[in-house]
């Protein structure tokens, strides 16, 4: 006869496993995403958010008090898991040009990701009216970019690969030419946003104009 099984036992039976908060998080994150690009920040409800994630209101409201509060988490967490790569890439090239390239590509990955550039546009659409939302974006997004690119310029200048006195305002060009104007033609123009092999050249047209200029040589 077989040992009967304790009840204990015969509860967890068929009990789903308990899912961390950290997992709860990126579910709501990956829900908060594409309803915000499809609503809108303003007409998304947290009942909706807490829908689409598959949890309650109250487990959404403990982990995230207002829902400001989790739009400003979700773009941080988004730009996470890119904005690290910045410093990380490029330095190993022997080639200054090929390295700058690398390290921008990181960015334009950033800065021209169908979901960063949707979240951004809910931004601009409602900042008159949510005017946290534009800080919360610039100061996760754009500004944590430029320091990144900035950290990444300061190594080479420390290598004396790069000759530079303002990292900080050198990162802003880069990134503006590299990334900004297609960036803006997708929001404001409703163009497409760049191909990968489009991107890869304006990168390197981008990282060539900043290494050499473009002045006609002297006679």
């Amino acid at each position: 006869m077989a040992p009967a099984k304790s009840s204990s036992e015969c509860r967890s039976r068929g009990r789903p496993p308990l899912r961390d908060d950290g997992e709860t998080r990126q579910i709501i994150f990956d829900a908060a995403r594409h309803a915000f690009a499809e609503n809108g920040y303003a007409a998304t409800s947290t009942e909706e958010l807490a829908r689409r994630a598959g949890i309650s209101t109250k487990t959404l409201y403990r982990l995230f008090p207002a829902k400001a509060a989790l739009f400003e988490a979700m773009v941080a967490d988004r730009l996470d898991r890119q904005v690290s790569d910045v410093q990380l890439k490029g330095i190993d090239h022997a080639d200054i040009a090929e390295a700058l390239s690398t390290a921008l590509l990181a960015c334009a990955d950033l800065g021209l990701d169908p979901e960063v550039v949707a979240l951004q546009r809910t931004v601009l659409q409602e900042s008159a009216a949510f005017p946290d939302l534009a800080v919360a974006f610039y100061r996760n997004g754009i500004a944590r970019t430029v320091a990144a690119l900035a950290r990444w310029l300061r190594v080479q200048v420390k290598a004396e690969r790069l000759a530079l006195d303002n990292v900080e305002e050198a990162a802003g060009m880069l990134i503006g030419m590299a990334v900004s104007a297609p960036q803006r033609a997708a929001i404001y123009g409703g163009v497409p946003l760049p191909s990968r092999m489009e991107i890869e050249r304006r990168v390197r047209s981008a990282a060539v104009l900043f290494l050499d200029g473009c002045r006609a040589p002297t006679a």
